[in-house]
């Protein structure tokens, strides 16, 4: 196995090879930023690039795309981007609807046959924003390869709850739009939907394929298995497959720099009008009237002040778009669990006139650099300094998961239950905070929480059944 002193030493020989010379300081920064990221994390192989006012202002490359042979990341190494692919979809979307072939407020059955009933009234924008309550195709119990199996499967499981309800990650959703949008255009249900952004953004080392194809330049990719989630865990090569209704929800491969070409041609107007970025850059609307985290195949993010949207991938790829302020971020690594979005605004807050960071992302840098231990006196401070200072929920609880799943749950069972005091007569948050005690090994106080968040959200079928697990009752 190859030491991480070694590929310390190859990220050094890396950020010489692709570092040449400038004169603006956020380059040095940025620089730092990413080896300290790097020497944290684990990351074996990373790039980074930054557009402003439409044009890439930085494009950099660290440390090695594969640790067997090993190579250098250049700023054409291929990376794969899993889930930001559902923004390319957001995007092919927002084309059929600019062009007047596609509703957002009608049934998927609209343009796809043959579907269950309980399936036919959910609409394309509840597809988008992952508020379907449909059944996931790609958790049955059949082999990834057999896609035809696992679909028919899918299409005789009841829906998990009524659309528009709440929010369920679920890559069904984005097989219909697949599906509709390919239907419109007279191509096979399962072909790829990102062709003509590829070619109207110049991006020449973009691409769909998996763990079975031959990327020529692609680096490998790599994440860390916990036998123990309290204990220190162990670097294993990862084995994708995207079957072909999966490819509209993740299966890219890209480069930092093409992502960047594509951000610009996206805010240039060349892939959707200002009318449609609107659209697509809105939060979609619960059934109760308040509004979520996605928007048409984008996270919408909580930044005071300014708009953010963006998107991560395996959390290993993460983009940020700060649409009125003409700067954007991406961040490309080969290790799954890396979050580059932990630290992406840390490099945007670089490029952006008089931005700082603000709710989970001033949090999260200070208590990185402080300790996580100085949660109370760090929070205390924030809003010290800024009287209006919040955490969103969403983020929040998306951090601690991550936090939890990189072996580390003593330092994430704060945050989730920083969350539940914030938003007290939320069901998710409390069912979170009952799987971080679980994790952490206090079985009496995971059966209290999941108890909350039943009481709260009597429909939570996840809360009920972690406590059959844990052999308690609901009440």
């Amino acid at each position: 196995m190859i030491g991480m002193t070694f590929v310390r030493g190859l990220l050094v020989l890396s950020l010489l090879f692709a570092g040449a010379a400038h004169a603006d300081p956020r380059a040095d920064s940025v620089d730092a930023l990413m080896k300290r990221q790097m020497d944290a994390r684990h990351i074996p192989g990373l790039q980074v690039a930054v557009i402003k006012d439409g044009k890439v202002v930085l494009s950099r490359a660290y440390g090695v795309a594969n640790l067997q042979t090993p190579v250098p990341v250049t700023t054409e190494t291929v990376f794969s981007i899993n889930s930001i692919t559902k923004a390319f979809t957001g995007v092919a979307a927002m084309r059929e609807v600019e062009a007047g072939r596609m509703d957002l407020a009608k049934p998927v059955s609209t343009y796809v046959a043959d579907l269950p009933e309980a399936w036919r009234g959910v609409t394309l924008r509840q597809l988008l924003s992952h508020m379907s309550g449909l059944p996931d195709f790609t958790r049955t119990k059949l082999p990834p390869e057999d896609e035809a199996g696992a679909w028919k499967a899918a299409l005789a499981m009841p829906i998990r709850f009524a659309p528009g309800d709440r929010f369920d990650y679920d890559q069904t959703n984005y097989a219909l739009v697949q599906k509709a949008i390919n239907g419109l255009n007279g191509r096979p249900p399962a072909a790829t939907l990102a062709g003509d952004q590829i070619a109207l953004a110049g991006m020449t080392h973009t691409s769909f394929g998996d763990g079975r194809d031959v990327t020529p330049g692609k680096a490998a990719g790599y994440r860390f298995t916990f036998a123990d989630p309290a204990a220190a865990g162990e670097m294993k090569s990862v084995y994708e497959i995207f079957t072909p209704l999966h490819r509209a929800a993740s299966g890219m491969n890209s480069t930092a720099q093409d992502m960047a070409q594509w951000l610009i041609a996206l805010q240039e107007g060349k892939l959707l009008g200002e009318e449609a970025r609107r659209v697509m850059w809105t939060r979609s609307v619960f059934n109760n009237g308040q509004p979520g985290q996605w928007g048409i195949g984008w996270v919408v993010y909580d930044r005071p002040g300014r708009r953010a949207v963006g998107m991560t991938g395996g959390s290993r790829a993460a983009m940020i778009l700060y649409p009125d302020d003409g700067v954007g971020v991406v961040i490309l690594t080969n290790l799954s669990g890396s979050a580059p979005e932990d630290f992406i605004d840390e490099v945007g807050a670089l490029y952006v006139p008089g931005m700082k960071l603000q709710g989970v992302a001033a949090l999260r840098a200070r208590l990185e650099a402080e300790g996580f231990d100085r949660l109370p006196t760090v929070l205390a401070d924030l809003r010290r300094q800024d009287p209006a200072f919040r955490l969103d929920e969403h983020e929040l609880n998306d951090w601690a998961y991550r936090v939890m799943s990189f072996g580390r749950p003593r330092d994430a069972l704060p945050l989730f239950r920083l969350n539940a005091e914030l938003h007290p007569t939320s069901g998710n948050v409390f069912d979170s905070l009952g799987e971080a005690y679980k994790i952490n090994g206090d079985r009496e106080q995971a059966v209290a929480n999941y108890r909350r968040s039943l009481a709260l959200d009597p429909a939570n079928d996840n809360a009920r059944r972690q406590l059959e697990r844990l052999g308690a009752t609901a009440g």
